[in-house]
């Protein structure tokens, strides 16, 4: 293994993030059982905010970025893994406290790591990246929760990001009457492409005058929002309903009542993709390569080359990306 590139946030003197590309070797690579050769990133929008330092995303300078990576193992101290393997690992510290994806080489925890499973390639792997799992993740928990097809309509908040559009593909092959709403009126023939039966534009709701409780019109919700929206989702949810809380595009603060869960027995499930450890993870990742792995997964992927990455995460600040966008590496 030779010397490699990587992309790699710092700070400056006065404690102003930077990045670019640096020249690394595998000694410099944080302490883990299984080293990888990176075929394929990802970048989801705490990439971006860790990048460009819009965010306090990175907990240790400097970091390799890129919380998403997947590729084959080229050496191993833990006997699960054998050079070769085809490998994924999302989450846990990777790219925020130890050093990440957006690189040529990773040496990681094993216990971060999850076999590929049969089903999917490497590519498919990281189109899917943290946003599917998170995605996928939801689904799982709102089923164990007593969600099914029969209950009714299950809406999604910020439709048109990579978990949301990932989230709407998923529930639609799944036989759910998926409601999409967004702020994004241009994009109905993308969601609808996606599966989403019915566009709510958040534009019809004026969500200043959100009562307690309104209408019952949800049997279960993904919501990639929170704030004033996760409110109204609450406000509007059927008898006995399922919420994951998955993001805070909006706002990390919810005002909100007790009577969507004294009245209705609404759940409000949290969802921590980050942190979800072994069996669960590998039990969503086996659906992401079966049942859950969604249709139109190349239809809302785009890839890009390793060096253009540095000019890709204003685009993602600015929310002009919609799906999912792949950085091949090493492939």
């Amino acid at each position: 293994m030779n010397p490699f590139k990587a992309f790699v946030i710092d700070q400056d003197e006065n404690r102003k993030v930077v990045a670019g590309m640096r020249t690394m070797s595998v000694d410099q690579l944080d302490a883990g059982e299984v080293t990888i050769r990176v075929h394929y990133s990802s970048i989801n929008y705490k990439d971006a905010l860790a990048a460009t330092g819009a965010g306090k995303i990175i907990r240790r300078f400097p970091c390799v970025g890129g919380i998403d990576l997947c590729g084959e193992v080229v050496g191993s101290a833990d006997a699960r893994f054998q050079p070769g393997d085809k490998v994924i690992a999302t989450s846990f510290d990777i790219g925020v406290a130890h050093h990440g994806g957006f690189a040529e080489y990773a040496r990681v925890p094993a216990g971060w790591v999850v076999p590929l499973p049969a089903g999917l390639d490497l590519f498919e792997a990281m189109a899917l990246g943290t946003a599917g799992f998170t995605a996928a993740l939801g689904i799982v928990r709102m089923e164990d929760n007593g969600l099914a097809p029969a209950n009714g309509p299950v809406v999604v908040t910020g439709a048109t990001g990579g978990v949301g559009a990932l989230a709407i593909d998923m529930l639609a092959q799944l036989g759910y009457h998926v409601v999409a709403l967004t702020g994004k009126e241009a994009e109905a023939d993308y969601l609808k492409m996606l599966g989403a039966a019915e566009i709510l534009l958040r534009s019809s709701i004026d969500f200043d005058k959100v009562r307690p409780l309104e209408a019952a019109r949800w049997a279960g919700a993904v919501d990639n929002v929170g704030g004033q929206i996760l409110h109204w989702v609450l406000a509007t949810m059927k008898q006995a309903g399922t919420v994951a809380s998955i993001g805070n595009a909006a706002s990390f603060n919810i005002d909100t009542t007790v009577f969507p869960f004294i009245l209705r027995g609404v759940s409000l499930l949290g969802v921590d993709s980050g942190y979800m450890g072994f069996p669960t993870r590998q039990r969503v990742w086996d659906r992401l390569a079966t049942d859950l792995k969604p249709r139109h997964l190349a239809a809302i992927t785009r890839t890009i080359d390793f060096d253009a990455l540095p000019g890709a995460f204003d685009d993602f600040i600015h929310g002009r990306v919609k799906g999912r966008t792949v950085v091949r590496i090493g492939a």
